[in-house]
């Protein structure tokens, strides 16, 4: 069991025996980091609808990025990078969310300053050139940062999130559109803009980092770099903060319960297979 306040809100529901059960069939404990299950208010907005959204904003953020060249080409050193951490973590993904096995993953480097990253529903990953270069991130930051996004993707944090906002409204109109009923074209529209502005809880933002861990040290990445990167994060956030920490707060209680967890994946890293090719990360300019 971690020891984040995650348990505060989401109660582990491992317990696979029932009370008359047999003594002789023991629940099987999963080796890893434990966040309990998901929040009830991400089954309000079908899986779907979030996906369907996050397909069409990803099109279009490329589109625009494509048309100021900012969209760095495949055969950039730093696109092969991503794609590289990304193989390796994805095939971890299945277990903490069965339809990732069905995701269209997309990974892709935006050429922009921003100090950013993010994973849209349906594993829709991009980072952006700023985050690589001002942090001078190693591979293994590179996949605690990757890992953290993929797991609100995973988590379904966005879905749960825009739940909690029909739920909370008592929107008759949205929610008549998201199951089918109103102007469904619409919904999916305003669902993608909101996508790259919502803004996750301190639980949503401790349960992605508890995952990501777990993603990066079964991949071979060491996921101590979890420290690291953020006492880099911090260092970046002493002037104008980075626009990543507008929704990822920092600071030494993070840290803190990232060094708690490293007991619970650090034998995972220690069994995992480790990358043939190490990358560099790029020069700054």
């Amino acid at each position: 069991m971690c020891g984040c306040r995650l348990h505060s809100r989401r109660l582990f529901t491992g317990a696979l025996l029932g009370a008359g059960a047999s003594a002789a069939w023991p629940a099987l404990a999963r080796e890893g980091v434990d966040v309990g299950s998901q929040s009830k208010f991400s089954k309000i907005v079908p899986a779907e609808e979030i996906e369907a959204a996050a397909f069409q904003q990803y099109g279009q953020l490329k589109q625009e990025a494509r048309q100021k060249n900012a969209l760095v080409p495949e055969s950039d050193p730093q696109v092969q990078r991503l794609r590289t951490i990304a193989q390796r973590l994805i095939p971890f993904s299945y277990e903490w969310n069965p339809r990732a096995r069905d995701w269209k993953w997309e990974i892709n480097l935006l050429n922009a300053k921003q100090v950013n990253a993010f994973c849209m529903p349906g594993g829709k990953i991009a980072f952006y050139t700023g985050i690589l270069e001002e942090l001078q991130l190693t591979d293994d930051e590179v996949s605690m940062v990757m890992g953290h996004e993929i797991a609100h993707a995973l988590r379904e944090h966005a879905r749960e999130r825009m739940g909690k906002n029909v739920a909370t409204r008592g929107a008759i109109e949205i929610g008549a559109a998201i199951f089918g009923l109103g102007n469904g074209g619409r919904m999916a529209a305003d669902i993608g803009g909101q996508l790259l502005t919502l803004r996750f809880g301190r639980e949503d933002e401790s349960e992605a980092d508890l995952v990501g861990m777990e993603l990066t040290a079964r991949a071979g990445y060491d996921p101590r770099a979890g420290v690291s990167l953020w006492e880099k994060m911090g260092q970046a956030s002493k002037g104008a903060p980075p626009e990543f920490l507008s929704t990822h707060p920092s600071g030494p209680t993070r840290i803190k319960e990232i060094q708690t967890a490293l007991p619970q994946v650090t034998p995972l890293y220690a069994r995992a297979p480790k990358p043939s090719r190490r990358f560099s990360p790029p020069p700054k300019r």
